[in-house]
């Protein structure tokens, strides 16, 4: 499922017009955004929870050449599933 479908799911789901769905869902993923960049941790009971996780800096190869390259720390969204949506998806 691609964010158009999501989106034409979502506005027959709400009994609103696709444009509306559009704007909820773009709000929702901007303000989940917005809180990470800022550190926090965005949690949905039962649903899961979006976090930000620290990549230290590290040395990788180059698949190619073998040579060795160095690799910058990161910040990597994660995302944990709750109990409800892993019951679900286990059915």
């Amino acid at each position: 499922m691609n964010k158009g479908e999501f989106v034409e799911a979502l506005a027959d789901r709400l009994d609103v017009s696709r444009a509306q769905a559009d704007r909820a869902l773009s709000a929702v993923l901007d303000v989940i955004t917005d809180r990470l960049k800022a550190g926090e941790k965005v949690s949905f009971t039962g649903f899961g929870s979006f976090e930000v996780s620290k990549r230290a800096a590290r040395t990788g190869r180059n698949p190619q050449t073998g040579a060795s390259i160095e690799i910058a720390a990161s910040s990597v969204p994660k995302f944990t599933a709750g109990a409800s949506l892993r019951s679900a998806v286990n059915e």
